[in-house]
This record gives C-alpha cells, structure tokens and sequence, in this order.
C-alpha cells in the first residue's frame, strides 16, 4: 500500500478535497498488514480525531477501492474488510475468531473459457482455524 503522503497526492491527482479526515483515514491504514473492518479503521482515526463519523471512513475507504489502492473483501467474517495488500492473493480466515491473513498459493485451473466465461480475477478463502484458536494436540 501506498504511504499516507503519497495517498494525499493521488487524491490530490484524482480532483479529490484532501481533508483532515481523510488524512487521518490514510494514517490508520498506513504500514497496516491486517485486514481491518470500517469500524476498526473508525476506531483508530477517532483516537485521534474524536468528531470523525463512520460513514467518512467508509467513504475514504469506498474511494480507495474505487482507484484500485485497497480491496474490499467480503470474506462471511461479518463484517466487510479493507485489504490494503493489493498485489495478487488468497486468503486464510479462521472459522473461530475471524482472523485474516494472506497466503500466495497457485489456485487450482478451471477451465471456464470451454464454458464461454473470461475471468478476470480469481480470489480462493480457505477457512479453517488460526494457530491461537487451532486444539492444542498431544
């Protein structure tokens, strides 16, 4: 992901108002290799801009997906989360506390031109439990 400076220049490029808010959305994001919710980025931009509302980060975030610098996942965590990681790969999400992380793995062929179908991007979940939540076995 782009740095916070960098975020504010692509905004700048875009013909997009850089604002205070949307600065404070970029600073929560920046160095993040977890895949937050909305809530979770309102949360650290509040710490530090208490009046900021959940449907500007959602907003920042919306407009961040829309010019390709973050994902937005919908992974049946609940809640959707914002990938700032976007070169290509899967994911693993733990069926216990919702964790996600990042796994590059070559995903299994599909032959779907046969089908008359293009794909243009592919994403794989694999669900499972996390080291913390895995059984400890014996």
């Amino acid at each position: 992901m782009r740095t916070p400076s960098e975020l504010t220049q692509l905004f700048r490029e875009q013909g997009l108002k850089v604002t205070p808010q949307r600065e404070a959305v970029f600073r929560a994001l920046g160095g993040s290799v977890d895949h937050p919710t909305a809530e979770s980025v309102h949360a650290a931009v509040t710490a530090e801009m208490p009046n900021v509302s959940l449907r500007t980060v959602y907003q920042v975030l919306n407009d961040l997906a829309g010019m390709g610098e973050i994902h937005a996942l919908e992974l049946g965590t609940g809640a959707a989360r914002f990938d700032p990681n976007v070169d290509t790969h899967h994911h693993l999400v733990c069926t216990v506390c919702g964790k996600v992380r990042d796994v590059y793995v070559d995903p299994v062929a599909v032959p779907v031109s046969a089908l008359g179908f293009t794909v243009d991007s592919a994403e794989v979940v694999f669900r499972g439990r996390c080291d913390d939540c895995a059984p400890v076995l014996h």
